[in-house]
């Protein structure tokens, strides 16, 4: 950087900055979010595509620096709006914005489209003031594309590596790009989105916290979709603190979105929740099953992580959830997706290349060498359905996920065992909570020998995200668990 206050703080205070850092430099006067975003532009320019090239980042906003002068402006004249104004952000590209960014999935099937409103995710951050900075890389479609399928890898986007560990840890899917991002600090916190641990798995293997909310908090319009019973968006950050600052401004109800009428947590402040101490708390640790599925050497670094839970006052026993060995299947997304899907491509307009999920097997056909890598087993499959969602066999999935992964599930054990929360190693309850539409979050729990990220999560029943976000800042105030990824040295070579 050729100025030379700001390359001071890029080198030494950038890297490990909160939401409250930032805000504390620009209400003294000592920094300007327009600068704020040429460090974060800068740092993109010289750590994304150089390198290792983590491609976390596809897209920037061209309108980034200026949208961050005129907050500048506004704070001058009128103070700030809250404790996001100014505040560089990045989201995932199956996010709509009515701007000059496109949003694709990843596809380059929608390469070149353009969404022709806002999501309520991109309204509500701009309302708090923060500025969008860009859009991140993603597993294509959200990973509803084709089968084995590498986490991170897009048509459009190419394949995000974990800055852990290029070439050698899984990057997490589908919200690679938010979580690798995020971990090399190219934004302040970053929002994705999560079907099936899409959230919580990037999260957990980029040393980040992540929260999956209840389905319904967030407002699912404006994203392009795979299944609308379990589907959410939900923020990504480096400490507890900012992911329920982020949270507190993506809540709340949207008239266009029903599940969001269901919500009971419209208008809260998750910040007051950040308190420290655990005594009193009744977790259960699903240790049958998902311990096994999480391996040794993440196992070993929750279970470290469990006594230190116990050391803080809470009371830890082990639990078995009824289901979790249950034959679970896939068919609520394989049908929901073509409904969906059809009806956000429908919504692009007529001036789109593609209209319907028929539109997109045909492209990525006529496309193969660029398109078809992994194949696209996945869509074909969901064509496959008539998109009434009338089908037996989608009903009959639906109903078994219900019970199973909430009567028989999480809100069994819950009650069963006088729980506050259930603990699962690293993300290996996210399917169980994404069937049952409630919130999680994963903390940085530590590192295996090898250096690959650990996270711990903490599940609950609906509506939960308070309790929730309490047990994960006290377990992280005690820890601080997380690491910088040593990828470069702060200085970039000039």
């Amino acid at each position: 950087m050729q100025n030379p206050r700001l390359k001071e703080l890029h080198d030494t205070w950038l890297e490990e900055a909160t939401i409250g850092d930032m805000q504390e430099k620009m209400m003294a006067g000592e920094l300007t979010s327009k600068e704020l975003v040429l460090m974060y532009l800068y740092r993109i320019s010289q750590n994304d595509r150089k390198g290792p090239e983590l491609k976390s980042v596809i897209e920037i906003n061209p309108d980034a620096v200026q949208i961050a002068a005129a907050l500048d402006a506004e704070r001058e004249v009128s103070g700030a709006r809250g404790p996001l104004h100014g505040i560089p952000v990045l989201i995932k590209d199956n996010i709509d914005t009515g701007d000059r960014m496109h949003t694709s999935a990843g596809s380059k099937a929608l390469a070149d489209s353009y969404a022709p409103a806002d999501s309520e995710v991109a309204r509500r951050l701009r309302e708090a003031g923060a500025v969008i900075l860009g859009k991140t890389n993603m597993t294509e479609w959200a990973n509803f594309m084709a089968i084995g399928m590498k986490s991170g890898y897009s048509s459009r986007g190419g394949q995000t590596i974990n800055p852990y560990g290029p070439g050698t840890f899984d990057v997490g899917g589908s919200s690679a790009g938010s979580g690798a991002a995020i971990a090399a600090n190219f934004a302040a916190v970053a929002v994705g989105t999560e079907t099936s641990g899409s959230i919580l798995n990037p999260s957990a293997q980029n040393s980040l916290v992540g929260i999956k909310p209840t389905v319904g908090l967030v407002s699912r319009r404006g994203i392009i979709p795979i299944s609308h019973t379990q589907d959410t968006a939900g923020p990504m950050a480096r400490t507890v603190a900012d992911a329920a600052l982020l949270l507190t401004v993506l809540a709340g109800e949207d008239k266009e979105d029903p599940a969001t009428l269901a919500s009971r947590l419209g208008g809260v402040d998750f910040t007051i929740h950040l308190e420290k101490g655990l005594s009193g708390k009744r977790l259960g640790v699903a240790r049958e099953h998902y311990f096994s599925k999480a391996g040794e050497k993440r196992a070993a670094v929750v279970d470290k992580a469990i006594e230190k839970l116990k050391s803080l006052g809470a009371e830890v026993i082990d639990i078995t959830i009824p289901s979790a060995k249950k034959q679970w299947d896939w068919e609520v997304l394989t049908y929901e997706f073509k409904a969906g899907v059809n009806a956000y491509l429908k919504g692009l307009g007529s001036n789109a290349k593609v209209r319907t999920l028929a539109d997109v097997i045909s492209f990525n056909k006529e496309n193969e060498a660029e398109m078809l890598k992994y194949g696209q087993e996945v869509l074909i499959g969901s064509e496959a359905t008539s998109g009434g969602l009338y089908e037996e066999a989608y009903i009959r999935s639906l109903e078994f996920n219900e019970y199973h992964a909430k009567d028989n599930g999480i809100d069994y054990v819950l009650y069963e065992y006088q729980l506050d929360a259930i603990v699962f190693p690293h993300d290996e309850g996210a399917d169980l909570s994404a069937r049952a539409g409630y919130p999680s979050i994963v903390v940085p729990a530590g590192f295996t020998d090898g250096g690959e990220p650990v996270g711990i999560t903490f599940t609950g029943t609906a509506w939960s995200e308070p309790e929730l976000i309490q047990l994960a800042f006290a377990f992280e105030q005690e820890t601080h668990a997380r690491k910088t990824p040593a990828l470069w040295k702060s200085e970039a070579a000039e």
